[in-house]
């Protein structure tokens, strides 16, 4: 692949809160982009799983949770703006504190919480061959749990996914590009992972 990929970052804020409801992916874009409309102008953006624990009353926040939204460089200056607001994420708030951008580094192994895309394991696989071919990316995979994002009137499902064996040039352009669809919910979004092992 010779065409040019933009470079991403991620930017990173502190949040503080009780719960979020089991679904929060769909509440939380529509709360982001209710304060910061421009993050719907382009569908590369996502945001990252929050770290949660589940309990009888929801996805309980870790003191130290962050919020992490990946967007194009472009957009650094405009997602300043969310700094500071109080997110209504369906029955549950999620206050964000101060925001700092992280540039995204190359790592040789990635892992993604869930990869949208055909619901046979092994076609699954083959259509993620397919398309790591095609942006260049050489590694070896390894496919967890199958998962899903469930909600009212809408459920995605995917597999966990593992890729090893990454050049430097390959991880950043798989953290920058991402797999599948439904980035905005957090779905195909790589970060590093140190151990391979435990896929949920």
């Amino acid at each position: 692949m010779t065409n040019t990929v933009s470079e991403m970052i991620d930017a990173v804020f502190d949040i503080s809160g009780e719960t979020l409801p089991a679904a929060y992916p769909f509440a939380l874009w529509g709360a982001l982009a209710r304060h910061a409309p421009t993050l719907e102008e382009d569908d590369m953006i996502g945001v990252l799983p929050i770290k949660t624990s589940n309990s009888a009353g929801g996805m309980l926040i870790p003191k130290r949770a962050k919020l992490v939204l990946r967007v194009p460089a472009r957009f650094a200056t405009s997602i300043e703006q969310l700094a500071g607001k109080a997110l209504e994420v369906d029955d549950a708030t999620l206050q964000l504190g101060a925001g700092k951008l992280r540039q995204i580094q190359p790592y040789p192994t990635l892992h993604a919480h869930l990869v949208t895309g055909h619901e046979d394991e092994t076609v699954f696989l083959q259509e993620v061959a397919a398309r790591l071919a095609e942006l260049g990316v050489l590694g070896k995979l390894i496919c967890g749990m199958r998962n899903r994002i469930e909600a009212p009137d809408r459920t995605i499902h995917g597999y966990s996914l593992v890729i090893h064996d990454l050049k430097p040039d390959a991880s950043l352009r798989l953290q920058y590009i991402g797999l599948g669809a439904d980035r905005r919910y957090g779905c195909g979004i790589f970060v590093p992972y140190k151990a391979i092992s435990d896929l949920d």
